[in-house]
């Protein structure tokens, strides 16, 4: 399979979304925990979102959700692809 099929493929792109929501969630909660000793949820999304950092957070979190999803997708996708051509 080709990178341009495996890209049109619906399956590929919900391995992506999920993946993606999966990665934010768990660097979130993770970032949290180092930063603030514990589940500090209020003020860690008010730092992060005060004087105008909305957009560039919001911003950045769908970015690296994009970029981590697609990478790791793409990943399971060319070994699926691999393992089906050994067969």
């Amino acid at each position: 399979m080709k990178f341009k099929e495996m890209i049109s493929q619906r399956a590929f792109w919900k391995s992506v979304l999920f993946l993606g929501l999966g990665f934010l969630i768990v660097y979130d909660i993770v970032s949290m925990l180092f930063e603030y000793g514990g589940f500090d949820f209020k003020t860690y999304f008010t730092q992060r979102t005060e004087d105008g950092k909305l957009f560039r957070f919001i911003a950045g979190q769908l970015l690296a959700a994009f970029a981590y999803g697609f990478i790791i997708a793409l990943g399971q996708f060319r070994a699926k692809q691999k393992k089906d051509a050994d067969k």
